[in-house]
């Protein structure tokens, strides 16, 4: 079986699972208690916060353990925005973060907050300027991911955690992506990061807040880990979680060159053996075992069990499966294709011949996906008008409304339009990434008496 969905949950590090067995027998004391078995319990703790510091880069009296990566972000958002509230009520995130911080921004905004949503470019990257341009003299904290979940792009944390910093203004790293590579970088004020994304256990997080930044913690009053995360300590869980942080730290440098070479292969050759697909990320700030790519015609989700059919675990951000009917968040604000994506994240560890394995079976998993979409355009589905040809795809999820227009825009001569009638939320995204990637031009949207008529004319 080919596991290369790490970017959700990397498999338990070995040293991960000898610590667990261990501290098992070790660390179920209370690590609040003076008798004996308290005070190896709190020295297990101890040991473990400072090699989670030192992986980290911080002290060991700034790092904390939650229960897990969301509630360290949530706490970290809601401490830091309490704590400076003085100032102002001011937040700013990127449209890529992970759902946890867009979630907390959607809280601060329903509860009198104001907030700042910095766009990216089409590989999914922010700017410096763009944080800088956001800044301003409310502004209570800003947040920003030291690597995208879904595409892999790297962010230029240590630049705008500097213009942050000149501002007055702390800066929240989600480093829940990255941190397994090493610490990250620049002048940030908090970060929040989930050991499950590493090779530790799931259910440990760990939220550090950097000396001299105002913090408030919110929720009832907890003795334990400063007053940050309520509630017993996983003790066994958390030792685990910083012994395999060091450990994948240790290996890091190595493995990164290895599974970049694999994820290069994959970024390079999939385009040659499957066509009309988009490789979406930026092609060199980006995680090294993480790639991402968008096939035309296709519905992710049935592309995921068809490729799970044949032997391998991938992810997927499309816009249209049968739970949702949205496009991700991430591929919508980069503005690229939402349809067939797939997103491979390669585990350390995986085998040259699993990658081979994959690029072999791909081709025709995708091509078997888009035979059981591919039905040509009905004769009542599309009717001549004097300027344009109007596709009728009301009431069918993407990417059918793609599909159909892909089959008759060479119907209309160069120069002409077709109108895509479609009430699919998705094609708003879907129709003009399809223009972007065949060459023709994406007019607009137009109101139509159901949905809309996402309007196209053919250049070529």
């Amino acid at each position: 079986m080919g596991y290369f969905d790490a970017a959700s949950a990397a498999p338990l590090h070995p040293v991960a699972r000898q610590a667990l067995q261990v501290s098992l027998d070790e660390g179920w004391a209370d690590p609040s208690r003076l008798y004996r078995e308290g005070r190896r319990a709190r020295l297990l703790l101890d040991a473990a916060r400072e090699a989670a510091a030192e992986a980290v880069g911080c002290r060991p009296d700034e790092l904390v353990f939650t229960p897990s990566g969301t509630r360290a972000v949530h706490s970290g958002i809601a401490g830091a925005l309490a704590g400076r509230r003085r100032i102002g009520t001011h937040l700013i995130v990127s449209t890529v973060e992970h759902s946890s911080v867009l979630h907390s921004a959607e809280m601060h905004e329903a509860g009198g907050g104001t907030v700042t949503r910095v766009g990216v470019d089409r590989a999914g990257a922010v700017t410096a300027e763009a944080y800088a341009a956001a800044l301003r003299p409310d502004t209570a904290l800003a947040c920003l991911q030291s690597a995208n979940h879904e595409v892999g792009t790297e962010q230029p944390v240590a630049e705008v955690a500097s213009v942050c910093r000149a501002a007055g203004v702390p800066l929240l790293v989600d480093a829940a992506q990255s941190l397994a590579w090493g610490p990250v970088e620049g002048g940030w004020s908090l970060l929040a990061a989930s050991a499950h994304k590493w090779g530790g256990p799931s259910g440990v997080g760990l939220l550090v807040v950097r000396k001299g930044v105002r913090f408030a913690p919110q929720g009832p009053v907890d003795e334990r880990e400063s007053g940050r995360a309520a509630g017993f300590e996983n003790i066994p869980a958390i030792v685990a979680a910083a012994a395999s942080l060091r450990a994948v730290q240790a290996e890091a440098a190595q493995e990164a060159v290895r599974l970049r070479e694999l994820t290069e292969r994959i970024r390079a050759r999939v385009p040659g053996s499957v066509p009309d697909v988009e490789v979406v990320g930026d092609p060199v700030r980006r995680l090294p075992g993480v790639v991402t790519f968008s096939c035309l015609y296709v519905d992710g989700e049935t592309l995921l069990h068809e490729l799970d059919r044949v032997g391998f675990s991938v992810s997927s951000g499309s816009s249209c499966t049968s739970s949702t009917l949205t496009p991700s968040h991430v591929l919508r604000a980069m503005g690229v294709l939402s349809e067939g994506n797939v997103r491979v994240s390669l585990p350390p560890g995986t085998a040259e011949e699993d990658v081979e394995r994959f690029l072999d079976v791909l081709p025709g998993a995708v091509s078997a996906v888009r035979e059981q979409l591919g039905a040509p355009v009905t004769a009542t589905a599309a009717t001549a008008r004097e300027d344009a040809l109007v596709v009728d795809s009301l009431g069918k999820r993407c990417p059918i409304p793609v599909i159909e227009l892909a089959k008759v825009i060479g119907d209309v001569p160069v120069g002409g339009t077709v109108r895509v009638l479609s009430d699919d939320e998705a094609a708003r995204l879907d129709i003009p990434a399809w223009c972007e990637m065949r060459g023709q031009e994406y007019v607009g949207e137009e109101p139509a008496e159901r949905g809309s008529a996402y309007v196209v004319r053919r250049l070529s």
